[in-house]
């Protein structure tokens, strides 16, 4: 199995807690991230008119266009690179139960990377190692309705699920918050969450994970991300990502309909 990513400065103690090491946890304190300061030109929508698809999810795209919606290292430039496997903090923080029952199938999808509800068709990993961020890409395999509920319940949990707690496999004690994020204007139904997920160690060591958790339609495909570190997690690598994403999926969907 690939090594799990390991952030600079580990200190031993916390290996056996399964966490990476970081310096002091930021307050609890969570903001809306601003939108990209610069987005990419506006989508236009997809010619209804699409080849009929003999595939379960609808989907148009063939499995190699599917594999070339993905985002890729040099759409999001430097310090981003291919994954390394897996943090650690996926299995230290994530994996987590909580009494409060309709939040425990957000962990569960973020732990899962089922963020649509299912699993993913196609999914890349990369990393950026100047910050020990994370972001894990799909292009989703359900139906377009599926997908809208799939958002339409992601757009509840910054109401249901603003603020509970959480418990880990070692016993680590979680508070967990979740607010709306706002997300450049593209693709047909979108859904952005910003997640924080605030943890102390039994030797006093506070970590705080932060995640951008983003989803959009476009046309009968969709894609799903998240974005999450222990250190700085910048926002506008989410925004890239989503415009990016956007128009790659809906400028190979238009490749698709060209070639029928």
């Amino acid at each position: 199995m690939t090594p799990a990513i390991r952030p600079r400065g580990l200190r031993l103690s916390l290996t056996a807690a399964g966490l990476l090491a970081v310096g002091g946890c930021a307050a609890l304190g969570l903001h809306h991230p601003a939108t990209a300061p610069h987005p990419l030109p506006t989508i236009d929508r997809p010619d209804p008119t699409v080849r009929h698809s003999a595939r379960a999810d609808g989907s148009a795209l063939s499995d190699e266009q599917a594999q070339s919606a993905l985002i890729t290292q040099s759409d999001l430039g430097a310090p981003w690179t291919p994954t390394r496997g897996a943090a650690t903090w996926r299995d230290g923080l994530l994996k987590a139960t909580t009494p409060a029952r309709e939040c425990q199938p957000l962990l569960d999808a973020l732990y899962s990377d089922e963020l649509l509800g299912g699993p993913a068709r196609v999914t890349v990993g990369l990393d950026d190692a100047d910050t020990d961020a994370q972001l894990r890409y799909q292009i989703g395999a359900r139906r377009a309705a599926d997908v809208d509920a799939a958002l339409a319940w992601l757009r509840t949990m910054p109401v249901h699920c603003a603020r509970f707690t959480a418990t880990t496999e070692r016993g680590l004690v979680e508070d967990v918050q979740v607010v709306d994020a706002p997300l450049p204007e593209v693709g047909d139904a979108r859904q952005g969450l910003r997640i924080g997920i605030a943890t102390t160690t039994d030797n006093g060591e506070e970590y705080l994970l932060t995640l951008d958790l983003a989803a959009v339609r476009v046309g009968t495909d969709s894609f799903a991300f998240t974005n999450g570190g222990l250190g700085d997690v910048p926002n506008d690598a989410t925004q890239a990502a989503v415009q990016i994403g956007a128009l790659r999926l809906a400028d190979i969907q238009k490749q698709g309909r060209a070639q029928v």
